[in-house]
């Protein structure tokens, strides 16, 4: 099994949620030097949306990717190969060269369930540019399973190479995870299946292990678990614990050290009480995330009671 796993580390995609992509080309170059001496077989350096279609007004490189910047910052490809994300109605056809033209190796695609018929027009068009691509459903823990099955009849048609297990709020167990990692492998027999979670009830790397041990091979990770609101499931830990002799943990700890204590003081992400909370709710942590920005940050039992309370557009609900 370890021989079939591929790690994808999404610290500046995923991480730019933190921090508004505010990355430096010299972290980001030390990241992908590191991941590629651990051994690590992806790295997402960020969206490969359309500046345009979002009316964006400041260059943000790691948010905006364009190929030319892309070569001048990582001149000679290593091992690990690179990917981008991009969301629907937020890219431009005409913004994506040809693979053999760009340094990028993957591209992928988030949607929602509601949304995986546009999400796979996307997926056919890189797949036709020559790209390795992947199908990310988000908030499966609020999506009917009747609009699921219509969706999985889709994605079997689809070249996608891999559809993505995605615990968007932070709110699933191991035993969800199985849960769903078999309905995957039931519907979609002929495609790979990846796994990213969150971190809400510090779950992400025990939720990553079970859909590992379940016949998932695409791990999604992040540096430090870096990643919105609570993070993801941390690099360190995968690179660490899964026996595959080519994975290295000194690189990935070199990238800590050096810069992420720095960051983790400026910026703040990881398992904290309100993240918790809408985790437990099966809540996108949106709320929280505000909660977290006001003078009330620290005021845990105000927070539980606003979203608990009968009035509040947040009730308690589970899918689990």
């Amino acid at each position: 099994m370890g021989n079939q796993i591929k790690i994808l580390d999404c610290t500046i995609r995923d991480g730019g949620l933190v921090n508004n992509w505010d990355f430096t080309v010299e972290f980001v170059q030390d990241l992908y030097n590191g991941l590629s001496a651990a051994g690590v077989e992806y790295m997402e350096i960020g969206y490969k949306n359309s500046p345009r279609l979002l009316n964006a007004t400041e260059p943000n490189p790691w948010r905006f990717l364009d190929d030319n910047f892309l070569k001048e910052i990582i001149p000679v490809k290593k091992s690990t190969k690179l990917s981008a994300l991009v969301d629907i109605g937020r890219v431009d056809p005409n913004d994506i060269l040809p693979r053999e033209h760009s340094i990028l190796d993957m591209i992928r695609v988030a949607c929602y369930i509601r949304e995986v018929d546009k999400g796979l027009e996307l997926v056919q068009m890189f797949h036709d540019l020559g790209y390795e691509t992947t199908l990310n459903i988000m908030a499966l823990s609020s999506a009917p399973e009747h609009q699921l099955i219509e969706a999985f009849e889709m994605v079997k048609k689809s070249p996608v190479d891999v559809v993505y297990i995605v615990d968007s709020f932070g709110s699933l167990d191991p035993a969800d995870i199985e849960h769903q990692v078999k309905k995957f492998k039931e519907m979609l027999p002929q495609k790979q299946l990846g796994i990213h979670t969150h971190n809400n009830m510090q779950l992400a790397f025990a939720n990553t292990l079970t859909a590992m041990r379940n016949g998932v091979t695409f791990l999604d990770s992040s540096v430090y678990g870096m990643g919105r609101a609570a993070g993801n499931c941390h690099t360190e830990l995968l690179v660490g614990y899964i026996p595959k002799t080519r994975y290295e943990l000194k690189p990935v700890l070199e990238v800590i050290e050096k810069h992420m204590l720095d960051m983790r003081n400026k910026w703040e992400w990881g398992y904290i009480i309100p993240y918790m909370i809408s985790g437990l709710l099966n809540e996108h942590p949106r709320v929280a995330m505000a909660y977290r920005a006001s003078e009330d940050r620290d005021k845990f039992v105000d927070f539980y009671e606003k979203v608990t309370s009968p009035e509040s557009s947040i009730a308690p609900t589970s899918n689990r």
